[in-house]
């Protein structure tokens, strides 16, 4: 009878407690920042996903339904248009209703320039020079052999003078759970001035976020140390923030711009770049042609390994930021410690 009595106060109390203020329409660009926008918003909403699935920002083109959801939407996150370049009509589009928000632009982010020279291929769009390639400039076939990681950090408000702000800057940006954070503050900051009702929980959700955070940066700085010295080779040069922030050694990439499949040239450099460095793992990427990876690991000592950098093959959700880093860490592990 207690027990009875216990369960209808429980739910009469349920019913009589105030329900949280709906949250605003949220819109987002790609897995990983949706799922820091999704872990913020916990409790109040879910925001949608305009790249779903194992498709890329680099590849993707926009679907009526995701004209329909910007449309609506109150509130956009994205990381900018030298990631998702297919967005930057649509967004121009929208009413002036909504809040759009770059995140490669959040207060805090460090930016890092594209690699270019040696085992890192040469941007098409513009001719970058010598700048912002670390400190010995473009001598990647030399300095590789040396460990050499140096990458070149800009402030956050750097760039000024290109289109948009972002010619020479790598986005790829999330792979750095501290960048991770700045994203985070700046998302929390966005939602609680669209949606003022909500903000207590929103900030409760930012708090425990950042918790999250810190345990996976320590975590994967433990995961790697192992392997850190040992060289590998990427299918695109997404994972610069990685590196810069764990230490581990890039060696060099098949593809700057994935979209643009290398050619004999390009695979013959890179085969001969992994000879040439002893390169343990060769990565590819489970949106991009897998066969490229057996092309230039061929008659070399390097094993094949998988990188899922844009989380193509994960549920989205709040979980998936997390799941998406430590699974980068586990298949380097696992990839290098395997290799002689």
């Amino acid at each position: 009878m207690k027990s009875t009595s216990a369960l209808l106060f429980a739910s009469t109390m349920l019913l009589a407690a105030p329900a949280a203020a709906a949250g605003p329409n949220v819109v987002v660009s790609i897995k990983p920042i949706h799922s820091l926008v999704a872990s913020i918003m916990q409790g109040v909403g879910e925001p949608s996903l305009i790249v779903e699935g194992a498709a890329s920002p680099h590849t993707y083109n926009m679907k009526p339904s995701n004209a329909s959801a910007l449309q609506a939407a109150k509130v956009v996150f994205w990381v900018g248009p030298g990631l998702e370049a297919f967005l930057d009509k649509p967004l121009d589009a929208l009413s002036d209703g909504a809040k759009v928000v770059e995140l490669s632009d959040a207060p805090g982010i460090e930016k890092l320039k594209f690699r270019e020279g040696g085992a890192f291929e040469a941007h098409d769009d513009e001719d970058h020079g010598d700048e912002g390639h670390g400190e010995e400039g473009h001598k990647h076939a030399e300095s590789e052999a040396e460990h050499d990681h140096a990458a070149a950090p800009e402030a956050a408000a750097a760039d000024e003078g290109h289109d948009h702000g972002h010619g020479d800057t790598d986005m790829h940006m999330w792979l750095d759970p501290m960048n991770a954070k700045a994203m985070a503050a700046e998302i929390e900051k966005t939602l609680a001035e669209a949606d003022p009702d909500n903000a207590g929980t929103y900030m409760a959700n930012l708090e425990a976020l950042n918790k999250r955070l810190d345990a996976l940066d320590a975590k994967l700085t433990e995961t790697v140390a192992p392997v850190k010295d040992k060289p590998f080779v990427v299918f695109h040069d997404a994972y610069q923030y990685f590196e810069h922030r764990y230490k581990v050694r890039v060696a060099g990439s098949i593809t700057v711009s994935p979209e643009v499949l290398p050619g004999a040239e390009r695979l013959s450099e890179i085969h001969a770049k992994i000879r040439e460095l002893g390169a343990t793992c060769v990565f590819a990427e489970p949106q991009f042609e897998p066969k490229l990876i057996n092309v230039v690991i061929e008659g070399t000592p390097a094993k094949p390994g998988t990188l899922d950098p844009e989380a193509g093959t994960l549920d989205a959700g709040p979980d998936l930021y997390f799941q998406m880093m430590e699974g980068i860490g586990t298949s380097l592990k696992t990839c290098l410690a395997s290799a002689s």
